[in-house]
């Protein structure tokens, strides 16, 4: 079975839900804690096993390629001033992976953006990661998706159960367990997938998360797939026509997800990742307490 090398995380969006914040600041750059939103996701695909990144940037998306690139200045005061420990992790960041970019001029929709990063993901296959979904899992959610790739050759997406009251605001599926050894009850053999469906047409309370290990095959499907709301070519649109030619499997993946491109999941994300660091933890625990809540 090919490998997976390669991961392509959209970041092209104008993050309208954070304005006034990202006006002049990628969404993508927000920090949760001290890390911006992107980085979770890198270091989730590289502890995955994936070092090559494509991003998919727009107009004003240069603080992405700042962020990752290598920024001699600041290593050299933080070197002269002895600050080992800050330099090593701004090091880390430009040596971590490998990247490459390509813009999307207009944002037309996540299945748009995908397709963008057709000819520097050439006949692989790859995985794609939306950084807005902030996944905190003691296995990486996008190792549990690659090891069933792996398995069936075939494409993968995350999912989780969600409310009816929020179903419409994901691409749903139609899918059945598989029975199949080694597995376990969480993957899912998907029959059909729908975006953005009414409640009360929902096909299910299986929702697609910004997770998936894709074919190459999923650019001549998305290339076949006409706009939808708005002019937009989606990925749940495309991966419903794929459904056509190959089976595609979902994985109800193992971790706690948050909707950190949401203002309310942005800040239960920042409370929670600070809550979890050793050198932050237990002083914000203590003043939490002295709220009262």
């Amino acid at each position: 079975m090919p490998k997976v090398r390669k991961a392509v995380f959209p970041a092209a969006g104008l993050g309208t839900r954070f304005l006034p914040a990202t006006k002049a600041m990628p969404k993508e750059m927000l920090p949760l804690v001290d890390k911006p939103l992107i980085q979770y996701g890198i270091e989730e695909a590289i502890a995955s096993g994936i070092h090559n990144i494509v991003i998919v940037t727009g107009r004003g998306k240069s603080a992405i390629e700042d962020h990752f690139d290598v920024s001699f200045e600041l290593e050299h005061l933080l070197e002269s001033r002895q600050k080992t420990d800050t330099l090593r992790a701004v090091r880390q960041i430009s040596d971590m992976i490998d990247v490459a970019y390509v813009r999307q001029k207009e944002a037309l929709g996540l299945g748009h953006a995908i397709l963008r990063a057709k000819d520097l993901v050439g006949p692989e296959p790859f995985a794609a990661v939306l950084s807005d979904d902030v996944i905190d899992s003691e296995v990486p959610c996008l190792k549990q998706l690659v090891d069933i790739y792996q398995f069936y050759g075939c494409p993968v997406v995350a999912l989780m159960e969600v409310p009816n009251d929020v179903i419409s605001a994901y691409g749903v599926v139609a899918a059945e367990p598989v029975s199949q050894a080694g597995h376990g009850p969480n993957v899912y053999r998907i029959h059909d997938l729908v975006e953005k469906p009414r409640a009360d047409e929902a096909p299910s309370n299986l929702a697609i998360i910004g997770r998936y290990v894709l074919t190459p095959e999923v650019f001549g499907a998305i290339e076949s797939t006409p706009p939808g709301r708005g002019g937009e070519i989606q990925l749940t649109d495309g991966l419903r026509h794929l459904l056509r030619s190959q089976p595609i499997y979902g994985v109800k993946f193992e971790g706690k997800r948050f909707d950190a491109g949401d203002k309310l999941g942005f800040l239960k994300a920042t409370v929670e990742f600070a809550l979890k660091r050793e050198d932050l933890g237990g002083q914000f625990r203590d003043y939490l307490r002295t709220l009262g809540f």
